[in-house]
């Protein structure tokens, strides 16, 4: 991409607004699968068999063939084969390696049949065999094939509760762990004794490897009674099988089994990267830059009104324009019946609390392109779009009662559409203050 413009105090709003969404695309761009696969790919195997789930999953596929042809060319693909599942319309074109698509975020039964067919695929292997496991944001529903004795029923009833709770990621990828037959190292166990090489993009905070869409081909280190005590916590009805089974459920493969050994795993991109980026190109553009981290967590208003208030204290001491960048996972405790998604509800608290001061300008996207299950990736705003709520009668406060933030930015025109981006390091945010505004 073309590098970033400079702004300045009095750049037309408009550019300001259009300036943020390029480094948000510039920062999405940077963790496409596309320009992550290693030159230096595992050396193939007697056969080498690729699997994977995730919204990232089929580029990332697609990715792999061709960076195998470029290293293999002798090769042609023909020692390659496999299956990888993605979200609906996440889809991408490959030559040797089966594409399937499921539904995300409440699991359907093509997922749970997708998830079937990748554990009867590793079923066999020798020792002298090779598995690329292609994992990223997304998996743990994609991958939806549920421990022995419960239903898919069940399973989906339990992940709708959870991700209405306000839980944050990791408990939410702890019960899925331990309601599966796939994840949390399941899959790896299954391919033993063949060597199991994990690509993964992260979109959890603290880039945890086992966390990432649960863990299919690493090992876990918790157990059925944590996934109990983080049900019976956030007060999700369970039904006896369920219960019964998380109290009586072996805990896993651990990561001394026997079935971990000469395995190994690499992170491709995760939400620091694709910071660093946005950094990168705010400071060539003559921006000063501060970062406040990768992996922030909780209610996504609150943490916006947060910011807000930092926007607010910092605007008087900045002498150039400013930008601050935070990425992670936010969470929305869903208690209307509005439409939204983590980023929008951030982005809504943050507008509420800036009050539209003058040169403070904020987006926030999930960098997959779908921010919860809408479809658009995040909004945007300007000072200017203060007056306009006030002008159409609108009032913060009621959209974020309903959990309707979507709805509240459509009527001010600012969401942000890209469509599926073919990536997932989670939550992008940036505020954009410039010193000294005319008011």
């Amino acid at each position: 991409m073309k590098p970033l413009p400079p702004i300045h105090t009095h750049t037309n709003p408009a550019d300001l607004s259009q300036w943020l969404r390029s480094l948000a695309e510039l920062a999405v761009a940077s963790v496409h699968p596309d320009n992550l696969m290693p030159a230096n790919l595992p050396t193939p195997g007697r056969k080498t068999l690729v699997v994977g789930a995730g919204k990232a999953s089929a580029a990332m596929a697609a990715a792999l063939e061709r960076a195998w042809q470029q290293q293999y060319p002798q090769a042609d693909l023909s020692g390659l084969a496999g299956l990888v599942v993605t979200r609906y319309d996440h889809g991408a074109r490959c030559t040797r390696i089966e594409v399937l698509e499921a539904a995300h975020p409440m699991p359907d039964r093509l997922g749970e049949e997708a998830a079937g067919k990748m554990l009867e695929s590793v079923a066999g292997l020798t020792e002298n065999d090779l598995v690329i496991a292609l994992i990223s944001g997304g998996g743990s529903a994609l991958m939806s094939l549920p421990a022995p004795g419960l239903t898919l029923a069940q399973k989906q009833s339990i992940n709708r509760a959870l991700l209405r709770s306000g839980a944050p990621i990791r408990e939410i990828n702890t019960v899925r762990r331990h309601l599966s037959a796939i994840k949390g190292g399941r899959l790896a166990a299954a391919a033993h004794p063949a060597r199991v090489v994990t690509y993964l993009i992260s979109d959890v905070p603290g880039d945890d490897p086992t966390l990432i869409a649960s863990g299919p081909t690493l090992p876990d280190t918790s157990t059925p009674a944590d996934a109990l005590e983080i049900l019976q916590r956030y007060n999700i009805d369970l039904e006896p099988e369920v219960k019964e089974h998380l109290a009586s459920a072996d805990a896993g493969p651990k990561p001394d089994d026997v079935e971990f050994s000469g395995d190994s795993s690499l992170i491709l991109a995760k939400a620091a990267d694709a910071l660093e980026a946005a950094r990168e190109a705010a400071q060539a553009a003559g921006i000063d830059v501060r970062v406040l981290g990768d992996n922030l967590e909780g209610e996504a208003r609150k943490l916006g009104a947060e910011h807000g208030r930092l926007a607010l204290d910092c605007q008087p001491e900045t002498t150039r324009p400013l930008l601050i960048l935070s990425g992670g996972e936010t969470s929305v405790t869903v208690t209307g019946s509005g439409r939204g998604g983590r980023n929008v509800e951030y982005l809504l608290g943050l507008f509420k609390a800036l009050k539209g001061a003058p040169g403070i300008y904020g987006l926030a996207i999930d960098t997959d392109g779908i921010d919860g299950s809408e479809d658009n990736a995040g909004a945007l705003f300007s000072p200017d779009d203060w007056g306009k709520m006030q002008s159409q009668g609108l009032n913060p406060d009621d959209y974020l009662a309903n959990n309707d933030a979507y709805s509240f930015f459509a009527e001010l025109d600012n969401l942000i559409v890209t469509g599926p981006t073919r990536t997932n390091v989670n939550d992008f945010r940036a505020i954009l203050i410039l010193p000294h505004v005319d008011k």
